[in-house]
């Protein structure tokens, strides 16, 4: 996922890339696979491979990819514990090199991982974003689009909530060409494409079966990337720590938020229906469970 989104950025101009590895040797093979594809594809950004933290050096954004995916046989406090063990190691490391980028967090359990990330950095909220609604809402939009035979062009989709199965698909905010999904799609449909969306990551390991998915992925977090450095003031759907918007408070959790050269500017705030409300306090509060776990495997976990 992580060479997949360098490859966007540099393919298309955006900004100069660091692949970062601790394999020996694996970010260099990628970005020099990358950069020999320059003269076919005419572009000139350059991108280094590197094992060594210190090349991130001044970085305007550092994207977090590194991690272990859940394998049979493991809990999901296994996960959370292998996961947030690097996650504390990464994290230091950015505060150390990177210290005024805007941190944009991958890894899975990534609302917790966004939450890890931020206690040991340091950060300000603002610098610390996680991805996982422009994704959802992306695979929410291709499924409405394969419905109803409409081009993807015409369609706008808002996902909340954690990223994973709890996530809240607002279909009151999601529309073709303007119009809302429940005037165009039935009940019985629009419940089948909502299950479809939370199941959207397992559906492709299911298919692949020896790997997750990268394109989509990639591309939300490329859109994000691409708001900050830009200054696009994009509203994406992402997680960031909630300080008292839609009544929640103490955890990252998915929501509409303007994006510009300083990360998080804005979260948007939308009038949800009952349902919503509940659903989305639902997904926030599993969120919250899983900080307990955290607190209770890193007990020294804490801002710096």
């Amino acid at each position: 996922m992580g060479a997949t989104t360098a490859q966007k950025i540099v393919e298309n101009g955006l900004a100069d890339v660091v692949i970062l590895d601790v394999r020996e040797g694996m970010a260099q093979g990628k970005a020099l696979d990358i950069l020999e594809s320059g003269p076919l594809l005419g572009f000139d950004t350059r991108i280094h491979g590197s094992g060594n933290y210190e090349t991130i050096e001044g970085s305007s954004v550092v994207v977090v990819t590194a991690g272990f995916s859940r394998k049979p046989g493991m809990t999901r406090d296994d996960l959370l514990h292998k996961n947030g063990e690097i996650m504390i190691e990464v994290s230091r490391k950015i505060r150390q090199h990177a210290p005024d980028c805007v941190a944009i967090m991958v890894t899975n359990p990534m609302d917790l991982m966004a939450y890890m990330l931020w206690k040991v950095t340091g950060f300000p909220r603002e610098r610390v974003i996680g991805m996982g609604g422009a994704l959802d809402s992306s695979r929410f939009a291709y499924f409405i689009s394969e419905e109803t035979n409409t081009s993807v062009s015409n369609i706008q989709t808002m996902v909340m909530g954690g990223h994973g199965d709890n996530m809240v698909p607002l279909l009151e905010f999601s529309t073709i060409a303007g119009v809302s999904l429940k005037k165009v799609l039935d009940p019985a449909t629009l419940d089948r494409l909502v299950q479809r969306t939370r199941d959207g990551g397992g559906e492709i390991v299911r298919l692949m079966k020896d790997s997750s998915a990268y394109f989509a992925p990639a591309a939300a977090i490329y859109s994000m990337i691409e708001s900050i450095l830009h200054d696009r003031h994009r509203i994406i759907p992402s997680s960031v720590y909630l300080e008292g918007e839609y009544g929640v408070k103490g955890v990252f959790s998915g929501v509409p938020v303007r994006i510009g050269n300083m990360g998080l500017e804005e979260v948007v705030r939308l009038p949800l229906s009952e349902d919503e409300e509940k659903s989305f306090h639902k997904s926030t509060e599993s969120i919250r469970q899983g900080i307990e776990t955290i607190e209770r495997l890193f007990p020294d976990l804490g801002r710096p």
